[in-house]
């Protein structure tokens, strides 16, 4: 049988609410905020609440890496559009266009594991040297339940609070993946449309903090793209408890929220806010915003959760 555009969307939004639904539970500020929102009056529901995008972190490495993951999210009708660099990070990106503008668009990072230290990048392949063949390749992308289930199981065995330790040394990313694997590293709630008040991240910003919310302010609270169109900010990834190999349980940066703003284009900024659509609005990612952005799950962010 022939699966159309509809009922991939459809699959989609299931394998969505799977990571939604975990997500929510790993992460307690996700739900924290959305009550809040309801209490000061801004929505009168959570599913009210548009997601801009979600965001995954992967290993530049052989059968895994953004050219396995993205497959599962090019299935049902996702586009690949820029790609964004990060130097100093060692990290490579590419955003996905949805198939509806309903949906959220997609970001997924690539760490160059190669460009790490030849012992990192060991440490590393340690792990994903287990992984021998593309795993999403041996997927049913029409079975929600088997991508859902893909998408929250271990890849590669526990790593050991050593080899954790030693990667986060020398990439804090490096260190998050290995634990983490391809668990959402975060939702984005879209603040623009929300009521005057809170329609921007400067506003949006101070009923979070109000509410006692820490944010992560590298770069600054606000992260602004050179066109100053694109805003976001984040708040700074909660401490989990883990597991490591051999029973050593610690605490390690788990995920986050991002909010984004996204203003009008030149040549829509006439039109009043009720008539605005997410196609007058500013498109796309900005390297530098996500380069600290990613610093949401960094300590020296995270050390904000401990005091």
């Amino acid at each position: 049988m022939t699966t159309t555009t509809t009922d991939r969307i459809r699959i989609f939004e299931q394998v969505l609410d799977g990571l939604m639904r975990r997500y929510r539970e790993r992460v307690p500020d996700v739900s924290a905020i959305a009550q809040a929102m309801v209490r000061e009056g801004i929505i009168t529901s959570p599913d009210q609440i548009e997601n801009d995008h979600i965001a995954f972190r992967t290993m530049g490495v052989p059968h895994l890496g953004i050219r396995s993951l993205e497959k599962i999210f090019l299935h049902y009708g996702y586009e690949r559009r820029d790609r964004y660099h990060f130097p100093a990070k060692k990290l490579d990106a590419f955003w996905y266009h949805p198939p509806r503008p309903d949906l959220p668009r997609i970001f997924i990072s690539e760490l160059r594991v190669n460009d790490l230290s030849p012992e990192a990048a060991a440490i590393i392949h340690s792990y994903t040297d287990e992984v021998t063949s593309d795993p999403v390749d041996a997927l049913d992308l029409d079975d929600a339940a088997q991508v859902d289930e893909f998408l929250h199981r271990p890849l590669w065995r526990l790593p050991t609070w050593a080899d954790y330790q030693r990667l986060a040394a020398e990439s804090e990313y490096a260190a998050w993946v290995i634990y983490n694997r391809y668990y959402l590293n975060h939702f984005t709630i879209t603040v623009h449309n929300l009521p005057t008040g809170y329609n921007t991240i400067a506003d949006f910003n101070a009923f979070l903090e109000r509410h006692g919310f820490k944010l992560n302010d590298a770069g600054g609270k606000i992260k602004v793209s050179p066109d100053g169109k694109l805003l976001q900010s984040s708040t700074v990834a909660e401490m989990i408890w883990a597991e490591f190999a051999g029973g050593e349980r610690h605490q390690i940066a788990g995920s986050y929220v991002e909010f984004a703003e996204r203003r009008p284009l030149d040549e829509f900024a006439h039109l009043p806010p009720h008539e605005l659509r997410r196609e007058h609005r500013r498109e796309g990612f900005e390297a530098g915003n996500a380069d600290k952005i990613f610093e949401s799950t960094y300590s020296t962010q995270t050390v904000k959760r401990t005091h």
